[in-house]
């Protein structure tokens, strides 16, 4: 059974940085790619970024190019989401969920079966 455990989430003013990180577990993750998603309240849950277990692909949603870049540690088994230029429309939960589905060129919240409890990420003055 696949568990995923985010921290890292806080409290950062506009322009700030924050890292994200989800511990996974229950699983070898060679076949897998894990991704971040995000809801703010009222907001249906949104695409953010995900990475192939193998590395070799990144996928970022367009509202964060340039801006967060996600990484993984294969022998700690850990993906994360470096957060910079931070903006107020980036504050929501933020999810770690991982997929069998490695050769997307886009991800809906179905294509993930596992989810992490997720992370509050608030961006305020």
């Amino acid at each position: 059974q696949v568990q995923l455990v985010e921290s890292g989430g806080g409290l950062v003013q506009p322009g700030g940085s924050l890292r994200l990180s989800c511990a996974a577990s229950g699983r070898t993750f060679s076949n897998y790619a894990l991704g971040w998603f995000r809801q703010a309240p009222g907001k249906e849950r949104e695409f953010v970024a995900a990475i192939t277990w193998s590395g070799i692909t990144t996928l970022y949603a367009d509202s964060v190019k340039g801006r967060f870049t996600i990484s993984r540690d294969i022998a700690k088994t850990t993906v994360y989401l470096q957060m910079s230029s931070l903006k107020p429309e980036d504050t929501a939960v933020y999810y770690c969920a991982a997929t069998r589905y490695i050769s997307r060129t886009s991800y809906s919240p179905s294509d993930f079966d596992s989810w992490g409890q997720g992370t509050q990420v608030t961006v305020s003055s």
